[in-house]
């Protein structure tokens, strides 16, 4: 284990080197993609399966099935199909942060009140209007509880791909650092993790806390 005092030295001189901005920022972008990806097409997906019970017992046990294959076994073979670079990376982040947040959907859309939506249906509501009015307000908690967990896997997917086959990033930082001994860098890279999953885990809670505000605002 290496002195408190070694690993301050190392951060203050990965610091100054610009080392550790450098493999953070490959790791945020690769996150940050495979995140908004996930997000995208689970929103969409979830919410088909959501409004069809067939279509979900006919594609669910596929989905589960995908799920249930451990990453890191795949992981090498999604970097030898697309490469070293960001591609590979972005899309272990997608696929792990993917399922979370497409249950959530799921689940969030079928708990809208149907007293409610057949409310709305009797004021000729569009489908558009029960959508955005009903639906997407009375979801958002579990939503947005997608959105916690998947923060946090999608940065833990990126690393994974960047321990198989990297040529930057906080996980091949990591690797690196661990085939040359060199013990202080991994606890400062460790750290930084610890920091960066914090932060985007708050930003989203923040994100949580206003527009929850905002929709017992709108109910009151």
């Amino acid at each position: 284990m290496p002195a408190p005092s070694s690993v301050w030295r190392k951060l203050q001189v990965v610091l100054e080197n610009g080392t550790l901005w450098r493999h953070t920022s490959v790791t945020l972008q690769e996150t940050a993609y495979g995140f908004v990806g996930a997000l995208i097409f689970a929103a969409i997906i979830g919410y088909i399966l959501a409004k069809s019970t067939w279509l979900e017992k006919l594609i669910s046990p596929y989905l589960v099935a995908a799920q249930t294959v451990p990453l890191i076994a795949l992981a090498p073979l999604l970097v030898i199909m697309l490469g070293f670079g960001l591609p590979s990376k972005v899309f272990i982040a997608f696929v792990i942060a993917f399922f979370p947040m497409l249950v959530n959907t799921i689940v969030g859309i079928r708990l809208v009140d149907e007293e409610q939506r057949e409310l709305m249906r009797s004021y000729s509501a569009s489908a558009w209007q029960v959508f955005a009015r009903l639906e997407v307000p009375s979801a958002l908690p579990l939503l947005l509880g997608g959105l916690k967990v998947g923060i946090t896997l999608a940065i833990s997917g990126a690393m994974v791909g960047e321990y198989v086959g990297a040529r930057a990033g906080l996980g091949y930082m990591i690797v690196h650092s661990k085939e040359s001994y060199d013990t202080p860098q991994v606890f400062v890279t460790i750290f930084t993790v610890m920091i960066v999953n914090v932060i985007l885990f708050s930003a989203v809670t923040g994100l949580e806390s206003i527009l929850l505000a905002n929709r017992k605002g709108a109910e009151g």
